[in-house]
């Protein structure tokens, strides 16, 4: 008797369970689900809604005719906006534009920009006018230190376009062991190793190697190895300026080549290229190499600017590494020695041969204008002197002289930037208009007028690819969800117009710039927002 009054309770209280659930769904169908519908029905509105242009996603084979929605910082929107009832507070017609994700540049020497004191600057101009919604700094093995505290700056102060940082080689061995040819022993590269890790744990992407500068130059293989090591322990990449562009441009790529293997790290090699008359030869079995190690399951990359001239300091480009050990104070002492000067001058000269010869060496002297736009070649003449005593009389004088190097031929130009694992970059300096047109000028002159290469492989070699190398997370590509660095441009009137007369001329054609949603450039003309992030990894 009482198992069957038990029976009977629990069968009421199942009963009166499924009443309420019942009771349940016929409210969430009165009341909710017409809500939703309603929802549903009414269209999306996003801040800006770009209509009709020809979208580059930065990762497929072709271009699609679409719409694209911002909201905030992010792209909330692909599709066609009248069928899906989408509306834009503002609106774009973009027919006959370009769409895509804002250029990302792998090798930048824009710090000093972005760390001005005039907000024009800190705009960073010369790459927004170019499409450049990302730059990387830290390269060539020199970079600020802490990293921390210069992500902090940027935040506070604002900059034009996002930034990242790599940690330099050069920078950290510098803090430990001076600018001194000397081999670190095991407790100064344990705070080596001590000052890269922090690096990485403040955000910076990777590390990066000027092994052609001093005082990385001193350095050994086995040094770099173990500080790549600890970059490695973090996700992070190896870029490098190898030790030779020129006739040891083999022995230098088989370096990095080791780094990686012994490492296992990312490689990436900055401003591939391959300098003076006797390294021009070089080509195919550079590219054999590259590409053989990339089949072999290793991940090696490299960017290029679209130049025959590289660009870099006097005292760099010509003087001997031994004679700058110690730094500039040793090496004008040496320059009064002279026996050691006579073997610095015949060090010199075989640098300037290296380079193509005097006539191809062109002086830009920020302090001295006069010099702007001379050879070597020239100004011995002026002064009735040899190339090599000009170059120690300027290195005298002035504390940071710079050159522009034609060293370069354009064969060997296009066959690197065919390689579909070439990106752009600028490797951006002062005098040189690489900084104002690189990206520009690819896709002017080799994609649209010589045809060198599609307009999608450029586009990707810009920004899907530039990303994923070095983990920007969500950037680089049209995707919902990714922050809305997103470029808009002309293809008729899209041209460089700086040049080695004029290297500080922008580039023209871009008529949106997004950065982070907010329009940088908008109808051709900067905004004078600064929308740019210092990002970390």
């Amino acid at each position: 008797m009482k198992y069957r009054v038990y029976v009977l309770l629990n069968k009421l209280e199942m009963m009166n369970k499924n009443y309420y659930r019942l009771v349940c769904q016929l409210l969430f169908s009165a009341l909710v689900c017409p809500l939703m519908i309603s929802a549903q029905s009414k269209p999306l509105q996003v801040d800006y809604l770009i209509k009709d242009a020809w979208v580059f996603d930065g990762f497929s084979k072709d271009s699609v005719k679409t719409d694209i929605g911002i909201t905030g910082d992010k792209i909330s929107y692909i599709g066609n906006s009248q069928k899906d009832k989408i509306k834009g507070k503002q609106l774009i017609n973009a027919k006959g534009l370009y769409l895509s994700p804002g250029f990302i540049d792998p090798h930048t020497h824009t710090e000093a920009d972005l760390s001005a004191k005039e907000k024009e600057t800190r705009a960073n101009l010369p790459y927004l006018f170019q499409g450049v919604t990302t730059v990387v700094d830290g390269n060539d093995g020199a970079s600020p230190y802490p990293i921390a505290q210069k992500l902090a700056e940027w935040n506070k102060n604002g900059i034009g376009t996002n930034a990242a940082l790599l940690v330099g080689h050069g920078t950290i061995r510098t803090k430990i062991l001076g600018r001194n040819n000397v081999k670190p022993n095991e407790s100064q590269l344990e705070k080596m190793k001590e000052l890269f890790g922090q690096g990485m744990k403040d955000g910076a992407f990777g590390m990066s190697t000027g092994l052609y500068y001093a005082p990385g130059s001193y350095a050994e293989t086995d040094e770099v190895v173990a500080l790549a090591k600890v970059v490695k322990s973090f996700n992070g990449i190896y870029d490098t300026h190898m030790r030779s562009e020129g006739t040891d441009v083999l022995k230098s790529i088989r370096e990095t080549i080791e780094i990686g293997e012994r490492t296992g790290i990312p490689l990436h090699i900055s401003h591939l290229k391959l300098s003076g008359i006797e390294a021009w030869k070089k080509t195919e079995e550079v590219l054999e190499l590259i590409n053989r190690t990339i089949d072999s399951g290793l991940k090696l990359n490299a960017n290029q600017y679209p130049f025959t001239a590289s660009s870099t300091g006097l005292s760099a480009a010509t003087v001997p590494r031994w004679a700058e050990d110690g730094g500039r104070q040793a090496l004008l002492q040496r320059f009064k020695d002279p026996v050691l000067l006579d073997s610095i001058k015949k060090g010199i000269n075989r640098n300037i041969k290296g380079r193509s010869g005097p006539s191809n060496i062109v002086l830009y002297i920020k302090a001295a204008p006069e010099f702007n736009g001379k050879s070597l070649t020239t100004v011995a003449k002026e002064w009735g002197k040899t190339p090599e005593d000009v170059v120690v009389s300027l290195l005298e004088q002035y504390s940071s002289p710079k050159i522009i190097s034609h060293s370069m031929n354009e064969e060997n130009v296009q066959a690197i930037m065919k390689q579909p694992w070439v990106m752009t970059g600028s490797d951006g300096t002062s005098g040189h208009p690489r900084k104002y047109a690189s990206f520009t000028k690819k896709i002017r002159e080799y994609v649209l007028d010589k045809k060198i290469i599609s307009m999608t492989r450029a586009i990707n070699n810009a920004t899907y690819l530039t990303a994923q190398t070095f983990g920007i997370d969500k950037r680089g590509a049209i995707k919902v969800g990714y922050y809305a660095d997103v470029i808009l441009f002309d293809p008729q009137t899209l041209k460089d117009t700086a040049n080695f007369d004029n290297p500080f001329e922008y580039a023209q054609g871009m008529q949106y710039v997004f950065v982070n949603g907010k329009p940088a450039i908008e109808r051709g003309s900067y905004t004078g927002i600064l929308a740019g992030i210092a990002l970390k990894k």
